[in-house]
């Protein structure tokens, strides 16, 4: 029979293995995880990392997508990131070709045409007005559907208009009142009231033998709408609008005038739409950064070991970070290891600009993979966007606390405890680390441990789990901080 010391050993040593396999023993972590229960029979203990920061620019071709909100507006007055720039192009069709309007042309009478926008949101100051203009797209820079156009290289293409169509102030302490006619209900609308000779020529000119034989014809008798701003009137907001929303459309009203007993009359106003199809229409969205006289511009590429980085929601810019002391960590059994990221917080006033620029709700820590030279997954913890509980347990979400003295303090974190396991145990590689803030971003998904020898494949990022474009920047504090130190906070217990 097996003494008692015998089957104490065995339980210490099963306790032991299945404590080092889980590798995410709750500990008390400042993700609020809980105490370590005072019977436990590991001393648990606590170290910190230093980290070396150093904010690096993120040339990437971001494409923003037609199911996406798009950005328009312009900001010019952030100290931190400089100013922005978004404008918009885009067409809208017949939901039929070749199409016609109902009725003859004699008898048609031409009311108004108005180009209707779902707006979305807002980002920045909306204590003032903004004044949104529409034009023409030139017939010289058509808009092509077989082109891919990135987003933050308008300079590439130079897209061009040749007339002014409407315009309209948007209110943003009555954009969200409900409309309600007999030919709509809708609310947080945006309305553009066009030239008569547009509605004229889109309702008597315009016809099943020119313009509108096909969709192609149609782009080359209308090439399609350009929407900016007037940064006189508010230069400090960016609006959110959605093509693909039901209630974005071209309303063509029109009345037509009958004959009956001999007597003239007019049939009751009726209305015609014309809607953005993601099938067959072209969108593009161009954002313009210029970080020239900001803070960041002092930062970025610039500083090896910096005491602040300067993360700007694509396109925008990357925090590049090292943990050295990783490399001689003593083999440890690791309950919890977690990246920090704080916010080096302002003191604006309550309706200043820097408060009314937010933080982006999600961070990305993702490793570089210096033989490809690109993003992938942190090995052994992000398994990817599908994974909705380790998606939620590898952190990155935006949450505000209380810390050294300020209120609502935007910090990140991130669970790294198997990576840290590995490198250590299993002398796994070590990588260095990339933050961003994502919004269409795909990256090279590695499986974990064991498969992690495996082919990788792309994860996606999108706007639904990451960031909207152009929404969203954070000054967050570097490795060589004081207070609002970047950090790595390990859990441990001895072997």
């Amino acid at each position: 029979m097996a003494s008692n010391n015998t089957v104490r050993i065995f339980f210490i040593f099963l306790f032991s293995t299945l404590v080092f396999s889980a590798c995410t023993r709750i500990a008390s972590s400042e993700l609020g995880l809980g105490l370590l229960p005072s019977i436990d029979a590991y001393d648990t203990r606590d170290t910190i990392l230093d980290v070396i920061t150093e904010t690096v620019d993120r040339p990437d071709s971001l494409r923003i997508y037609a199911s996406d909100d798009h950005i328009l507006g312009t900001i010019t007055n952030d100290p931190a990131f400089g100013s922005t720039t978004a404008s918009m192009y885009f067409q809208v069709k017949p939901s039929f070709f070749p199409f016609f309007i109902p009725g003859s042309k004699d008898s048609l009478v031409v009311d108004s045409a108005i180009l209707i926008l779902a707006y979305k949101g807002y980002y920045g100051d909306t204590s003032k007005p903004v004044k949104v203009q529409l034009k023409r797209i030139s017939a010289s820079t058509p808009l092509d559907p077989l082109r891919v156009y990135p987003t933050n290289f308008p300079e590439l293409f130079d897209i061009k208009t040749d007339q002014n169509l409407g315009e309209t102030m948007v209110d943003f302490a009555k954009v969200g009142d409900s409309l309600i006619t007999r030919f709509e209900a809708s609310t947080n609308t945006i309305r553009i009231r066009l030239t008569k000779a547009l509605a004229t020529q889109f309702l008597r000119d315009f016809d099943s033998n020119n313009a509108y034989r096909s969709d192609t014809t149609l782009q080359a008798y209308f090439p399609g709408f350009a929407l900016s701003t007037d940064a006189s009137t508010n230069k400090n907001v960016l609006l959110k609008i959605n093509l693909l929303d039901t209630n974005t459309k071209l309303a063509l009203y029109y009345n037509i005038n009958t004959t009956a007993f001999d007597v003239a009359r007019t049939r009751d106003t009726t209305v015609v739409n014309f809607k953005f199809s993601m099938y067959n229409n072209v969108d593009i969205n161009f954002i313009k950064r210029n970080r020239a006289g900001s803070e960041s511009a002092n930062h970025i590429n610039k500083v090896a070991n910096d005491s602040l980085v300067y993360v700007q929601t694509s396109p925008g810019t990357m925090v590049k970070i090292k943990i050295p002391g990783l490399k001689n960590f003593a083999n440890k059994i690791i309950h919890r290891a977690e990246l920090i990221a704080e916010q080096v917080p302002a003191t604006p006033g309550v309706n200043s600009l820097e408060s009314q620029l937010l933080p982006p709700r999600y961070l990305f820590l993702g490793t570089y993979d210096t033989s490809t030279k690109l993003i992938r997954n942190v090995p052994n913890d992000f398994t990817g966007t599908t994974n909705a509980t380790s998606f939620n347990q590898f952190g990155g979400k935006l949450q505000y606390r209380s810390i050294n003295g300020y209120d609502n303090v935007a910090t990140y974190n991130f669970n790294v405890s198997r990576y840290v396991q590995g490198v250590i145990s299993r002398t796994d590689s070590l990588f260095d680390f990339r933050i961003i803030a994502p919004v269409n971003d795909s990256i090279l998904l590695v499986p974990p441990y064991p498969y992690n020898k495996q082919a990788a494949t792309t994860d996606y990022l999108t706007t639904s789990l990451g960031n909207q474009a152009a929404i969203g920047r954070v000054v967050l504090g570097g490795g060589s901080r004081s207070k609002f130190r970047m950090r790595l906070h390990i859990y441990y217990s001895n072997l």
